[in-house]
């Protein structure tokens, strides 16, 4: 009996390693702060230069509506990796975020929650997958990095949210040993990490998942100098160094105490050296894509590209513009929180389309289980819906319900504490300052201008009680009376 049950289990075990090795790898490149006009595949009179992700979009499937779960970083990775609404984790804002305003913010947590099963464990655990992390993690420093939540190997993930160069030797930039020689460029560096786990994942029968978490295109703005050079002459030959028409000093109103004029915003796309980070993103990104093709891995890899908030218009040097979206990083417009979204499934997702149907950043947990084979879990990714009917047909029936946002903050780019909800065509923000609300028809006002709040008072007050009941049932936090001067936020759910 022993024999038997030995022969068995030998049995078990080859057919187990059988489909584990027919599962496909995952590569999922997380840009930070690029902008949803920042690439040419949405933006085909783009200033920046994106041949190698128009590539990637040219064989895959761009998603128009693709949003962030929040407009900065460390709420949607935390998305991103749990499956959950942050507003579930009360990880609502970037994790060194004191700012106050009118009010004090909501309080809130500093790391991703160590009791949540990530998408690294989850297809590790039930999948057999190898895993890597290369790049920003910002979700927790020590006992909470990369390798503390599923990750096998971790380039250059830690507490901190950017580097203080990107140079080497690089400061402020953890767990990436050795440091390089001087002046290697971080993107680069990455991608040579990355390069470096596929060749070595090619010798295995492991599937794998490369998480490539970029640290451009954030600040500081710093690029290689020949690169800077070509986009100072690009604008030179387009007319564009002209400071004129740059900027809209009206745009948003004033928003933090001892600010006594509006924020200048980027209209115009036109400064080299962001320019230049993002060809250098753009390139790391062509290096992967590359290796994967030369080591045969193509055909069976899925490969996800997004990024974590919109790009950076209105603060620290003003690099992009975002529009017609309104907005940008830390704003609830949809400069702030529609993200640069491609999918590539190959056999499946059919090349070169674009898909309509609004998604977001919870929703990769769960198509990545389910792309991979695997059971779902649902009260893991309880606010995630699998995106896979429409990777097989863009076109497909697909309702994935009201998209959420909470943020109860004052953002550093001048956003106030808003929520947020995306239904169908229309979207609702509220500010968190006096209870007012805003009602924009998304296909026909992508730049939210025309606020319908009161030629629409009915929808506005449906979707209102919509967005209060989810904020009751994920228990948002709410803003706080203030320190200094005693003022006391409006009591709204």
């Amino acid at each position: 009996m022993k024999t038997l049950s030995s022969t068995i289990l030998g049995v078990l075990g080859l057919l187990s390693s059988t489909i584990a090795a027919e599962r496909p790898n995952f590569v999922f490149f997380l840009a930070d702060d690029l902008g949803y006009m920042d690439v040419g595949f949405n933006n085909a009179q783009s200033f920046y230069e994106t041949p190698h992700l128009d590539r990637l979009a040219a064989s895959g499937m761009v998603f128009t509506d693709f949003y962030a779960a929040c407009q900065v970083c460390s709420p949607t990775r935390v998305s991103i990796m749990t499956g959950k609404n942050p507003t579930r984790l009360a990880t609502t804002n970037f994790f060194s975020g004191r700012r106050e305003g009118k009010f004090a913010p909501a309080s809130f947590e500093t790391s991703m929650p160590l009791s949540e099963v990530t998408i690294a464990e989850a297809l590790k655990e039930h999948g057999g997958y190898s895993t890597f992390f290369g790049g920003k993690w910002h979700l927790g420093g020590g006992g909470s990095l990369p390798t503390d939540q599923g990750f096998d190997i971790n380039r250059g993930g830690g507490s901190n949210g950017a580097p203080r160069s990107f140079f080497s030797p690089y400061k402020n930039v953890q767990n990436l040993n050795p440091p390089g020689p001087e002046g290697e460029y971080l993107t680069h560096r990455l991608a040579d990490e990355a390069v470096d786990f596929l060749s070595q994942s090619a010798k295995g029968t492991d599937p794998f998942l490369l998480y490539l978490s970029f640290y451009s295109v954030h600040t500081p703005l710093q690029a290689p100098n020949d690169l800077v050079a070509k986009y100072k002459e690009k604008a030179k030959r387009l007319g564009l160094t002209n400071a004129e028409g740059r900027f809209d000093s009206t745009a948003e109103r004033q928003l933090h105490p001892g600010e006594n004029a509006p924020r200048k915003i980027r209209v115009r796309q036109d400064h080299a050296t962001y320019a230049a980070m993002v060809e250098s993103l753009d390139s790391a990104i062509g290096r992967v894509l590359d290796q994967l093709e030369q080591l045969g891995l193509k055909d069976n890899t899925v490969i996800i590209f997004t990024s974590d908030n919109g790009g950076l218009s209105s603060s620290e040097g003003h690099p992009t513009s975002n529009v017609p979206l309104r907005g940008g990083k830390g704003w609830m417009y949809e400069g702030g929180i529609r993200e640069p979204t491609v999918i590539r499934w190959p056999g499946v997702t059919p090349p070169g389309t674009r898909c309509t149907s609004p998604a977001v950043s919870t929703d990769l947990y769960p198509t990545m289980l389910e792309v991979a084979g695997l059971e779902p879990m649902p009260e893991q990714h309880i606010d995630g819906r699998s995106i896979v009917p429409v990777l097989r047909n863009p076109f497909a029936k697909y309702n994935r319900g009201p998209i959420f946002f909470h943020y109860p903050h004052y953002s550093n780019q001048g956003g106030v504490p808003t929520s947020a909800m995306r239904d169908g065509d229309y979207k609702l923000i509220q500010d968190l300052e006096d209870g007012e609300y805003e009602l924009y028809k998304l296909s026909e006002d992508i730049s939210e201008h025309n606020n319908l709040s009161q030629l629409e008072s009915e929808r506005t007050e449906e979707m209102a009680a919509a967005l209060d009941a989810w904020r009751r049932e994920v228990k948002a936090r709410p803003l706080r009376k203030h320190p200094k001067t005693g003022a006391t936020p409006p009591v709204l759910w």
